[in-house]
């Protein structure tokens, strides 16, 4: 991404409501593994990995592979008004994002140091 991401492709990444609840997490967690996505959520991996495919796709997020495991964070290259979105949408699902937060705390097994167990 060359910062050339124009508002409607980041409104459209927001739109759904799962790809909004992993990009909340992602705003507030750095970066998650797949599995830890899939396990805050509650969703099955393959919805979730549709739904960062789009992401990356569109330069909201990018991806890193260690091992067999790929890791989400938001974009490095992402303009500075498009986190700013992320973060106030981030802030309007706040209960949401308290309950997925929550869920992934609670994750057993929760990878460490770039790992899934």
């Amino acid at each position: 991404m060359d910062g050339s991401m124009v508002p409607e492709q980041l409104f459209h990444a927001l739109s759904d409501g799962t790809r909004l609840r992993a990009l909340a997490l992602l705003h507030a967690e750095g970066e998650l593994c797949v599995c830890e996505l899939t396990h805050a959520l509650e969703l099955a991996q393959p919805k979730v990995s549709r739904h960062l495919a789009l992401l990356r796709d569109t330069g909201v997020v990018s991806d890193r592979r260690s091992a067999r495991w790929v890791y989400y964070r938001l974009a490095p290259e992402l303009p500075a008004w498009a986190r700013a979105a992320i973060g106030a949408a981030a802030q309007g699902t706040a209960a949401q994002l308290l309950e997925d937060r929550e869920r992934l705390a609670t994750m057993p097994g929760r990878p460490e140091v770039g790992r899934c167990a």
